[in-house]
């Protein structure tokens, strides 16, 4: 199965900051025993490569790198084992280095002169972020009108009280949250209580 395939399946993909590499294999467990087997390890500590690493080792975790800034930042994240990259804008020198490792990359993209840009790179998939603060399910919505085939994977905002809104839209793929991954638990090692909240985010998915 392919990265968007595997995303379409989870319909939620957990965003995660981790300070501690340390605390990686046990997220990853967590998430994987509460039924959502993806995670996108963002690149805003110095600890995100060795996480990714830790989690693409076990072999039972979908891993991608999240808040990629850079072609150097791509090229860490790919040789950790990310499957996939996520900006949070549209990069033309991010984009093609992906293509160029030949890895999924989902860049921002919010506006229509933006998703012009990822499909001219050849892209027909885009993050929508930050969603909450640029028009949420409508937005999407709206362009989905002009924009037919393109996909978004909505993240920025999104909790169990809207998730239903944009999971409704036949453009999107997924929608991406830290709800479940919360910093404070996982710092307090705290994974029993990810496993609920990622069973309880799966069962709420399902239910919509």
């Amino acid at each position: 199965m392919d990265v968007l395939s595997a995303l379409s399946t989870a319909r939620l993909v957990p965003v995660v900051v981790l300070d501690d590499a340390k605390d990686a294999d046990a997220l990853a467990g967590a998430l994987v025993a509460g039924g959502l087997p993806v995670a996108e390890v963002t690149f805003r500590t110095a600890a995100a490569q060795d996480a990714i690493r830790a989690m693409a080792d076990r072999g039972d975790i979908l891993v991608g790198a999240g808040t990629v800034l850079t072609a150097a930042q791509v090229d860490q994240a790919v040789a950790a084992g990310a499957s996939y990259v996520v900006s949070p804008g549209l990069s033309r020198a991010v984009v093609e280095r992906c293509q160029e490792h030949g890895v999924t990359v989902l860049p921002g993209a919010i506006t229509a002169t933006e998703i012009q840009a990822a499909l001219e790179l050849g892209l027909t998939t885009v993050k929508f972020f930050p969603a909450g603060t640029s028009g949420g399910a409508p937005a999407i919505k709206a362009l989905s009108a002009p924009f037919v085939g393109v996909s978004f994977v909505p993240t920025g905002g999104v909790g169990p009280k809207n998730l239903g809104d944009y999971l409704a839209l036949p453009s999107v793929v997924a929608v991406g949250g830290s709800w479940m991954v919360p910093n404070a638990l996982v710092k307090a090692g705290d994974f029993a209580g990810i496993v609920k909240l990622t069973a309880d985010a799966v069962a709420l998915a399902a239910s919509l």
